[in-house]
């Protein structure tokens, strides 16, 4: 069998791979953005409406100030290539964790918020799934 579609489709799917990545770079940027400015920065300086949130949970402030900074070092994470895949999937299981304290310290108030951050953050995890592996050690 002749495959003389190939070379027909040969730059459709050039161009469709260069869609994607510049999406996955778009979402490296606004996630990056988000969680470093939106969600780690008032951890960080103590914004009354973070302390309130922690306050309710009843753990301290020092969790605050751990949580403000694992955003942000998954925010740095985001925009560095080789720790794009591992900061996504890091960013994954600590939304898992918030989804958690949500539903059992808050009375599931926004228990769907991290959701919402966990499907972009799972396309970049897809995405940089071979940086991954090869930054935990693992090669195909």
């Amino acid at each position: 069998m002749s495959s003389t579609t190939t070379a027909v489709d040969a730059p459709t799917t050039a161009k469709s791979g260069k869609a994607a990545v510049r999406t996955v770079w778009a979402l490296r940027i606004l996630l990056a953005l988000f969680f470093a400015l939106a969600s780690a920065l008032p951890k960080l300086i103590a914004l009354p409406a973070a302390v309130t949130v922690f306050d309710a949970i009843g753990v301290g402030h020092w969790l605050m100030y751990v949580t403000g900074l694992v955003e942000l070092a998954g925010a740095v994470g985001l925009l560095v290539r080789r720790l794009a895949g591992p900061a996504a999937t890091g960013l994954i299981v600590f939304l898992g964790f918030a989804f958690v304290t949500q539903l059992t310290a808050m009375h599931g108030e926004n228990a769907g918020t991290p959701f919402l951050f966990m499907v972009p953050l799972a396309v970049i995890a897809w995405h940089r799934r071979a940086e991954t592996a090869a930054f935990f050690g693992r090669t195909r």
